[in-house]
């Protein structure tokens, strides 16, 4: 495994943990990386869709991972209602 990787679900699980915690959403371990790396796939591509792209330093990654983290946690509410 790559030291990018292992970057990407150190950065996606803190991410997802945050999200997880703002958004007041009860998720395990598991949860809480896949939502910080699906979110930073995700609101990666729609930034990257309007022109806007995140630097590669892991601040600026942890920040977009977590708002997309938080989107998805939003959707998921949404479809549940």
């Amino acid at each position: 495994m790559g030291l990018g990787l292992l970057l990407s679900i150190i950065v996606g699980g803190l991410a997802g943990w945050a999200a997880s915690r703002l958004m007041n959403a009860q998720t395990g371990l598991l949860a809480n990386i896949a939502l910080g790396i699906g979110g930073a796939f995700v609101l990666s591509f729609i930034l990257g869709q309007l022109g806007i792209y995140a630097e590669t330093a892991i601040l600026p990654q942890f920040i977009v991972a977590c708002a997309g983290a938080v989107l998805l946690i939003w959707i998921a509410r949404q479809l549940r209602k």
